[in-house]
């Protein structure tokens, strides 16, 4: 009888450690850049189903809210590839496009709008068409939510601070 204890009770410890360790290696998986080729159109088709979600600081859940950078590091997620939460990772992120090289699906990062030496937001271009594209973000400005604005606004293009293609490398 001693011995059928014994042996229930180390076999419940074994598998309890197993069971830990095998949560912790899931936990560990990191979610890298896929090798097949993303579809810039897919990127944009996704994002248009999250316009009008509320915008909510630090957000990056569409049940409650995006922030700038949760939209994009949620959206770019969906296709296997782990972008930085924060705006302030974009800075030194990638190499600055010119005006005529951007595309659908690649990221727009803009200053802040109290400090010009901070980046402060960011946005997936849905058309492209040089400095008067089309984006797609979560704003904190007046529509408080997901949606589409023009490049070439004055808000926006005196914030510009570049252009990045995270897809294509």
């Amino acid at each position: 009888m001693k011995s059928s204890l014994y042996i229930l009770f180390f076999s419940a410890i074994l598998c309890s450690s197993f069971t830990c360790k095998k949560e912790d290696k899931t936990e560990a998986i990191q979610i890298q850049k896929p090798s097949t080729k993303i579809d810039r159109d897919s990127i944009v088709s996704y994002a248009k189903n999250y316009i009008g979600v509320p915008y909510v600081y630090a957000g990056s859940d569409p049940k409650k809210g995006f922030d700038c950078s949760g939209f994009v590091s949620y959206v770019f997620k969906n296709f296997g590839m782990t972008l930085p939460r924060s705006s302030s990772g974009y800075k030194d992120l990638g190499t600055a496009l010119n005006p005529e090289e951007f595309k659908v699906g690649d990221i727009l990062v803009f200053y802040g709008y109290k400090d010009r030496t901070v980046v402060g937001h960011l946005g997936i271009i849905c058309e492209a068409n040089g400095m008067q594209s089309k984006f797609i973000h979560a704003s904190s400005g007046k529509v408080q939510s997901v949606t589409i604005t023009s490049l070439d606004t004055e808000h926006y293009t005196k914030r510009f601070y570049k252009c990045i293609d995270v897809i294509s490398k």
